[in-house]
C-alpha cells in the first residue's frame, strides 16, 4: 500500500510540475427575465505553484525509498 501511494504521489507530482494549471469554460446566465434568457461563456482557470508538485514528487520518492516497518 505504501509503495503504491508513493508511486501515485510521484506521478502526480511530476505532472503538476509539467502542467501548472488548466482552464475550463462554464456557461453562466447573465439575464433571466421571464421568457428572455441570456447566457455567456466564462473561462475559469485553476493554477497551482510548481513547487507543490515538487513537494509531492519528493514525498513519493521518500515513500518508495524508506523500508516498510515490520512488527
Amino acid at each position: 500500500m505504501k509503495k503504491t501511494l508513493g508511486v501515485v504521489l510521484l506521478i502526480v507530482g511530476v505532472v503538476m510540475v509539467i502542467w501548472t494549471g488548466f482552464s475550463f469554460t462554464k456557461r453562466e446566465k447573465v439575464v433571466d427575465a421571464g421568457p428572455l434568457h441570456i447566457s455567456a461563456d466564462k473561462e475559469h482557470t485553476v493554477n497551482w505553484p510548481p513547487y507543490a508538485g515538487g513537494i509531492l514528487a519528493v514525498v513519493g520518492i521518500v515513500m518508495l525509498v524508506l523500508p516498510d516497518k515490520k512488527r
